[in-house]
């Protein structure tokens, strides 16, 4: 991967000399920023007087140009100051991925005589102080002393560059694999990880890397120490190991060999609450932890999947360029990924996200039932849902019509299928975590409880012999029908998604973005949709989408289908669970009146609860003797 070199530093430290030295060793263009310094700030400093940031801003500028003009055919090396982190971020716009940073450093009376000694240099000795005065020390450079002679700072800034790796991978199953061959792709250079399990895993790094020739540079470890050395620091390392207590011994078999401000990413579908845990555990040693949602299966994390981080922003933004790099890109072709906000917040977004897509998944399912129990066959189906391409296409929708179409010899493939559905616990934490905010996401419990109904099934079978089930010949609907009720509890079950993940910003006061939310749910993820791409501008309006008129429009012209579809499904015996929760919380969201006071009288009766009055908006608990 071509990259920019820059040496940064006070005046006097050594920046041009090693600079040059390096270009020649490494055989690329040497550029001084000082040589392209307007005329007005050469004046400027050779009168003695400092420059403001305003005097610097065109000249950051310009050697950001120049970079991004080298890159386009080499690497290239260009000293320059940069002593503030707005200086480097100008210097680094649109090329993070490709910049590295060496800084060198010394003390203020070492440099002091090292300027004061030079001749006919344009700055004076005295302007020394107000350089070190605004100087920000970089988190993410090379580091080295200018007391070492340039022969020492060469060979020590070359295996820095050329010996280590950017980036390390602590897990090799289906998506760890992925995402190193993604990372090598993009011209990073790893290292990469797995354990040794004698007769079980043994030399799977190895092996991994000699089948794909994109991972030629990369490095293949199955001894933790050497992985851990072989990174540049400050490391940055993604843990893509199973959830739960495996996370908690890797780190504990990790921290014996890291250093302060080396950065932990766990890019698996932890539970949030347990990286907000992890997150002040590893504060206290001085390790950042960064709790990433990703999402796009094996081939997103291939090719590009949505990426979901969190924890302290700082880490994030020495993670940032590999994150945004591998990551897919939006319809703008900016990244779908993004900085969600602190502790376990992107994997609790990633954790709803998989709950929006069990409902997604089960409507599709329900949907696919009433077309075959209205006489169409695998691929007749197949051929209906493509023509709803052009009104609600999905990730989903797509790969549904794929299975359908897939025959195995004479017969379809999805037939063939035993009918229990399993399920990793994501669906299971989401229930739990709207329970726990008192956040009424119906449709994902429902699509939740119907995975655990199917794999009841020899229960199933039985108890289809005791009671006359319905052979589903009157079913009264229209494809169109179903079309519109598809989407009428579509447009529900993204409601009670994103009104789950608002509570949650509200209650562990996250400030979550749900417009910025839902554009990087726009590609490289499961639940990526027509649907999600209109959500990003709703959602720069409102946090509830039942009161945007698109949707309100939407909800009005599909309600009769959905009630139509609903009821004929339950007089013709066929469940649809979700599409028959969707009307029912729809109704029960919009009634101004609920059932509720008969509940609260109830529990004031048997349990002395109190309950309010409609005739008293003081506030006021009342208490009834109800014998």
């Amino acid at each position: 991967m071509k990259k920019v070199i820059f040496i940064i530093g006070v005046s006097g430290c050594g920046k041009s000399t090693i600079g040059k030295l390096l270009s020649e060793e490494l055989s690329i263009p040497f550029f001084d920023g000082d040589d392209f310094h307007p005329e007005a700030n050469i004046k400027k400093m050779s009168e003695g007087v400092p420059l403001n940031d305003t005097d610097r801003q065109g000249w950051l500028e310009t050697l950001n140009s120049l970079a991004k003009e080298q890159l386009v055919g080499n690497s290239c090396v260009i000293a320059c100051s940069a002593l503030k982190q707005k200086y480097r971020d100008t210097l680094s716009e649109g090329i993070i991925a490709e910049t590295k940073w060496v800084h060198l450093t010394g003390s203020f009376h070492q440099i002091f005589e090292r300027i004061h000694s030079r001749p006919n240099h344009f700055m004076p000795s005295e302007l020394l102080q107000s350089q070190f005065d605004i100087l920000e020390e970089p988190k993410d450079a090379i580091q080295i002393a200018s007391s070492l002679s340039p022969e020492n700072s060469i060979r020590k800034i070359k295996k820095e560059l050329m010996t280590t790796s950017e980036f390390g991978l602590f897990g090799l199953g289906v998506m760890g694999k992925s995402l190193c061959r993604n990372l090598a792709n993009n011209g990073f250079k790893i290292s990469m990880f797995n354990r040794h399990v004698a007769g079980v895993e043994e030399d799977v790094a190895v092996s991994f890397k000699a089948a794909h020739s994109e991972l030629s540079q990369a490095e293949a470890f199955d001894d933790i120490a050497s992985f851990v050395n072989s990174l540049q620091q400050p490391r940055k390392i993604m843990l893509m190991v199973n959830a739960g207590k495996t996370i908690d011994y890797v780190i504990e078999d990790l921290l014996p060999y890291l250093s302060e401000n080396d950065v932990l990413i766990d890019g698996g579908n932890s539970n949030y609450v347990n990286t907000k845990e992890r997150f002040d555990y590893l504060k206290t040693n001085g390790i950042h932890f960064i709790g990433t949602g990703v999402s796009g299966g094996e081939e997103g994390a291939l090719k590009g999947p949505s990426i979901m981080p969190s924890g302290d922003v700082e880490a994030y933004e020495n993670v940032k360029p590999f994150l945004e790099k591998i990551s897919a890109k939006d319809q703008n072709n900016l990244p779908c990924c993004t900085y969600v906000g602190p502790e376990g917040s992107g994997h609790f977004i990633k954790m709803v996200h998989n709950g929006v897509e069990y409902v997604e998944m089960q409507l599709l399912a329900e949907v696919c039932t009433l077309l075959e129990a209205s006489g169409n066959n695998p691929d007749e189906i197949a051929t209906i849902l493509e023509s709803w391409k052009d009104t609600a296409n999905s990730y989903l929708l797509e790969i549904t019509i794929a299975i359908f179409r897939k025959k195995e010899g004479n017969d379809w493939l999805v037939k063939k299928i035993l009918d229990k559905a399993g399920n990793k616990g994501t669906g299971n934490w989401t229930t739990i975590a709207s329970t726990q905010l008192g956040v009424p996401s119906t449709l994902i419990a429902s699509a939740l409880f119907s995975r655990y109904t199917s794999f009841y099934k020899e229960e199933r079978t039985l108890l289809n012999k005791h009671f006359n089930q319905a052979d589903h010949l009157e079913l009264k609907v229209s494809t169109n029908d179903i079309l519109e009720a598809y989407q009428f509890a579509r447009i529900i079950n993204h409601y009670q998604g994103f009104k789950l993940i608002t509570e949650a910003s509200i209650a562990y006061s996250w400030n979550l973005n749900l417009s910025e939310i839902a554009r990087i749910w726009t590609s490289g993820c499961i639940i990526k949709s027509n649907l999600m791409q209109d959500l990003v501008d709703v959602f720069k309006n409102t946090t509830n989408i039942l009161t945007d008129t698109q949707f309100s429009e939407g909800i009005n012209k599909y309600k009769p289908s959905v009630k139509k579809v609903v009821s004929q499904s339950v007089l013709n015996d066929i469940s649809v669970p979700c599409l028959g929760e969707s009307i029912q919380f729809f109704n029960g969201i919009t009634t101004a009146y609920s059932s509720a006071n008969i509940i609260q009288a109830q529990r004031d009766y048997f349990g002395a609860h109190t309950y309010q009055r409609l005739d008293d908006d003081s506030g006021k608990n009342y208490h009834t003797n109800w014998n």
